[in-house]
């Protein structure tokens, strides 16, 4: 008897996924509306001023991001018993980039992201869609080592080439021809007849 190898379906695209395209439209769209906006309100000249301010502060914050992350990696590696420091660079640079981006949504985002309540804020958001995230693509529950024995066995039922055989995994020495004490090896002689 063969198994056939069941053909692989595409996982079902999350929601954000197909959302994802038009957001992005609905953003540069706002975006492009709203410099039009300030600049027949302020001049032209004046926006793009603005625009090259925000980002000179944005790579100005990058910067400053990176040092001060590379001066916790140093003060780490000198005294390794100290408890790293949270430096919130993660944020401070995402603040950066949303800086450089031209437009003025993108500046009102990134000054949310550096205020020290909004930024709270954004941290346990971010803490919340990440543990959801990882609870919905792995499963991971309250048992770690459960989670690693689960992941392990998922991946030993592949195979090299990509294709899944079907089928139900027997440790040796289980299973209904086991019996209590494992495989019965006694050596039994054939029946002449």
């Amino acid at each position: 008897m063969t198994q056939q190898a069941t053909p692989a379906r595409p996982a079902p695209r999350s929601k954000l996924r197909r959302v994802l395209p038009l957001l992005l439209t609905a953003w540069l769209v706002l975006e492009i509306w709203l410099l039009v906006q300030v600049g027949s309100w302020l001049g032209g000249l004046t926006v793009v001023l603005l625009l090259i301010a925000g980002a000179v502060i944005g790579g100005s914050l990058i910067k400053r991001a990176g040092a001060r992350a590379l001066s916790a990696a140093f003060e780490q590696t000198r005294d390794p018993k100290s408890k790293q420091p949270q430096t919130g660079t993660s944020l401070t640079v995402l603040a950066g980039l949303l800086l450089i981006l031209p437009g003025f949504l993108s500046d009102v985002l990134a000054l949310t992201l550096l205020f020290p309540p909004t930024r709270a804020l954004w941290r346990a958001a971010g803490r919340r869609m990440a543990d959801k995230a990882l609870r919905s693509t792995t499963g991971v529950g309250a048992d770690p080592f459960a989670d690693a024995m689960r992941l392990q066995e998922q991946l030993r039922i592949h195979r090299p080439d990509g294709k899944v055989i079907q089928g139900e995994v027997v440790e040796p020495g289980t299973g209904p021809a086991a019996g209590p004490q494992g495989p019965d090896t006694t050596y039994r002689p054939p029946i002449n007849g």
